[in-house]
C-alpha cells in the first residue's frame, strides 16, 4: 500500500492535536496515559509529535476520555483559521 504524502495542512492539524494532547497530559507520563487509553506509548508519542495527524476515531475518543477533553475540543484541531477555536 502506498501512503499519500502529508500536506502542509495535514501536518499543521496534527501539530495542533499533538499540542492539545500534550498540554492536557500535563505531568502524567506518556506510558501512564497510553495504558489508560489502551494504546501503545509509541502511538501516543507519534500523535503528540504530529506524525499521526489523523488518528483513528476510537483512539481519539479514548484519549479524550482519559484526559478529560471534549471531542469538540479535539475536532477544533482539524479546523483552520478563525474556525480553529473550540467555541466555533
Amino acid at each position: 500500500m502506498v501512503r499519500v504524502p502529508l500536506t502542509p495542512e495535514d501536518r499543521e492539524r496534527g501539530e495542533r492535536l499533538g499540542a492539545l494532547l500534550r498540554a492536557a497530559r500535563g505531568d502524567r507520563s506518556i506510558g501512564d496515559v497510553a495504558a489508560a487509553a489502551d494504546i501503545s506509548p509509541e502511538t501516543l508519542r507519534k500523535i503528540e509529535t504530529g506524525r499521526i495527524p489523523t488518528p483513528a476515531f476510537f483512539t481519539v475518543a479514548a484519549l479524550a476520555t482519559e484526559l478529560g477533553l471534549g471531542l469538540d475540543m479535539l475536532a477544533a484541531c482539524g479546523r483552520t483559521g478563525a474556525d480553529a477555536s473550540p467555541a466555533a
